[in-house]
């Protein structure tokens, strides 16, 4: 209760003053939103996670040091809403967040667990390997924070698969954690929606937030010994956010482009090109997300090991990028075809006119 009424006191009160905190997004050439919008809605959010966990008040350290860094990490999202942070400035400060979680807690991905009948543990690799994981996943969100309520419900279905796959009762701290963030996020999902007053966006305050959380729970989930969330399940619970991540960023490789020069590619654009609306772009998604979310729960509970659902996880990811990759190369192709033919009808227009210059030209001087 604090944590919803909280979440939506900020919401009102934040909305009102995101003008005056320069946290207000306006339409470019990327974003095709109408008009400005506050981006207050990653920081109603984790406000709301705060005083809830506050009142609950029985974190031990881990999660003590995970909100004490998503703080920072929440601050530095505000920044980046406001003043467009250079991407290294961002991965230097999320690596140092993530360092120091490992450091204070020596919570990190030491073990992949059993795949094939042999436990792969990785030794000192499991820390870079973390760093490599939370900062993919919180960007993930960061990516998928694309149109109205995606994220936010993205985050929904994630929370509710990692119950559907650890257990209501497997280290209530860490649940605790992200139970108080899917109900701080419900009063935002309202917001954003446009079903409360004046429409908000996350910002990469939330989406960053959001992804952290998730990340840091999945990896404390999956390396307790007795833990019935192996590794390859956490695959399953974030599966639509890491896919189309990687998808995009494939894409963008092959191109020789940037992996984190942001554009119109991903799942969400691709479906609104298709012809689906926003409304039912986010209904496909969230019904996808959690299709995979189940997909995943079926695959674990056949007992046919993590072997065998790590390489289910991987011909699923092949399919699903090859699929995507090529619907955006004919969209692409389609929106070529669709500029070169005005052109077309111009170039014709042009001779049409060149003749009948010359025609007149040449009349001119027969007189």
């Amino acid at each position: 209760m604090a944590t919803a009424i909280t979440s939506l006191v900020a919401i009102i009160a934040l909305r009102r003053f995101a003008g005056a905190l320069g946290l207000v997004d306006h339409p470019n050439e990327r974003k095709h939103h109408v008009g400005s919008v506050p981006l207050v809605g990653g920081l109603a959010i984790f406000i709301g996670v705060l005083v809830g966990a506050c009142i609950w008040g029985r974190f031990q350290l881990f999660g003590q040091v995970l909100l004490g860094t998503s703080c920072v990490l929440v601050l530095l999202g505000a920044l980046d809403d406001r003043s467009d942070l250079s991407v290294r400035t961002r991965l230097l400060v999320q690596t140092i967040l993530i360092l120091t979680v490992i450091g204070s807690t020596g919570v990190y991905i030491h073990s992949l667990g059993h795949i094939f009948g042999y436990e792969l543990t990785l030794g000192w690799v499991g820390i870079p390997l973390t760093v490599v994981a939370v900062i993919g996943l919180l960007n993930a969100f960061n990516m998928m924070d694309g149109i109205d309520g995606l994220a936010g419900s993205l985050a929904l279905v994630s929370i509710a698969a990692i119950v559907l796959f650890a257990g209501p009762h497997a280290l209530r701290g860490s649940l605790a954690l992200i139970t108080l963030l899917a109900i701080a996020a419900i009063p935002y999902l309202f917001a954003n929606l446009g079903l409360m007053g004046r429409k908000i966006f996350m910002g990469d305050a939330g989406s960053m937030v959001l992804g952290y959380l998730l990340a840091w729970t999945l990896i404390r989930l999956s390396q307790e010994p007795h833990s019935q969330l192996s590794p390859v399940d956490v695959l399953w619970c974030v599966a639509l956010p890491v896919l189309d991540t990687l998808a995009v960023m494939y894409r963008r490789l092959r191109q020789g482009k940037s992996p984190f020069k942001p554009d119109r590619g991903h799942i969400h654009h691709i479906l609104m090109g298709m012809g689906l609306g926003p409304r039912a772009s986010l209904v496909a998604l969230v019904a996808l997300a959690a299709s995979m979310a189940f997909l995943g729960s079926v695959t674990s509970s056949l007992g046919l090991g993590s072997g065998t659902n790590l390489a289910a996880f991987c011909i699923f990811s092949m399919v699903y990028t090859v699929t995507v990759t090529r619907i955006w190369v004919r969209q692409q192709a389609g929106k070529g075809m669709h500029m070169a033919k005005p052109l077309a009808a111009n170039d014709d227009h042009v001779v049409r006119l060149a003749r009948q210059r010359v025609n007149r030209d040449s009349v001119a001087e027969a007189d």
